[in-house]
């Protein structure tokens, strides 16, 4: 279900579900039926006439009405929920239901239920205008119901193929604490031969420095710099980190996120091997220095500011996994 938040293009404006099958939804066709309490405001739209049935925290049941799908997206709060509320730049923590609504069998494309991992959505403008509005209008606890037909992409994107309309019920299980700011938690006094590291402290900058005479290790070498105490990071998570990268022997740096004045953020699974071996059950909050061998990195393909066949040297603070 992870792959059921895939963004679709360049520019993330509709969610796609992948199809990993499901069952014990209701899908099928209703005469008449309508919403029975849309949200107002324009990034409402009209009433779907989608039905959806069943408790909170538990796998809804959902019907479509007969007819062609929605051309125009749409929202609906179904429960409002007796929590803390959502805001814009929240991580809010989903169950979620996806529905393919193409007036014909409207199939189920993959639910949380299922699969029992809830997902994480970032509230920002990265999301459908209908999904901006649409999570804060709920609470902690609470249901909302979104309808996303091809008015949610992008101008510029209208050339691509249309998908079907998209179906989700969201079921807000509670929001994610904010990423760090920096490693938090006690220094280890671990090192990796012919690497310095300098922590300074706070929320500052480590300073990194591989000039040096040693060889570089011809296997991937991990050492924890400072301990950190949040979850262990997993292989299928999306990251959030601050980092340098320096190339072995030279002191080259190719890129910093500190310098950039920004963490990066990344699907763990999308990045080099040396990183995803690396990274991998690291704990939030930890800062580790990593030197990786150029099959785990670029081999023997030269990248802009890194020779070919280099060893990448990275010290990386672990801020935030969901």
């Amino acid at each position: 279900m992870r792959r059921a938040l895939a963004v679709l293009a360049a520019v993330p404006l509709i969610l796609s579900a992948a199809a990993c099958g499901s069952d014990g939804a209701t899908t099928g066709a209703t005469t008449g039926a309508t919403t029975g309490a849309t949200a107002s405001g324009s990034a409402a739209g009209a009433p779907s006439g989608v039905k959806v049935a069943g408790n909170v925290g538990a796998k809804p049941t959902v019907t479509f009405p007969s007819g062609s799908p929605a051309t125009k997206s749409s929202y609906e709060v179904i429960q409002p929920g007796t929590g803390t509320g959502v805001k814009a730049g929240d991580r809010v923590i989903v169950n979620l239901t996806v529905y393919n609504w193409d007036g014909k069998t409207n199939a189920v494309a993959g639910s949380s239920y299922d699969t029992k991992a809830p997902e994480t959505i970032a509230v920002t403008e990265q999301l459908p205008q209908v999904l901006q509005e649409g999570f804060t209008k709920v609470k902690h606890g609470g249901r909302l119901l979104a309808v996303l037909a091809n008015d949610s992409v992008a101008q510029q994107q209208t050339t691509t193929p249309a998908e079907p309309t998209k179906v989700f019920v969201f079921d807000v299980v509670g929001t994610q604490p904010p990423a760090l700011k920096a490693a938090e938690g006690k220094e280890t006094g671990e090192s990796i031969k012919g690497v310095t590291v300098d922590n300074p402290g706070g929320e500052k900058a480590p300073t990194l420095t591989t000039k040096t005479d040693e060889k570089a290790p011809k296997e991937l070498v991990v050492k924890t710099l400072i301990q950190g105490t949040g979850a262990k990071t997993q292989a299928n998570q999306t990251l959030v980190v601050h980092y340098t990268g320096k190339i072995w022997g030279t002191d080259q740096q190719f890129d910093s996120s500190w310098e950039r004045g920004q963490p990066a953020e990344f699907p763990l699974a999308q990045v080099i091997q040396g990183w995803q071996k690396g990274l991998a059950g690291v704990p939030v909050g930890s800062r580790v220095v990593m030197s990786i061998p150029p099959d785990l990195g670029y081999g023997s393909q030269a990248q802009q500011g890194i020779p070919a066949n280099s060893t990448l040297v990275f010290v990386v603070d672990v801020l935030g996994a969901y």
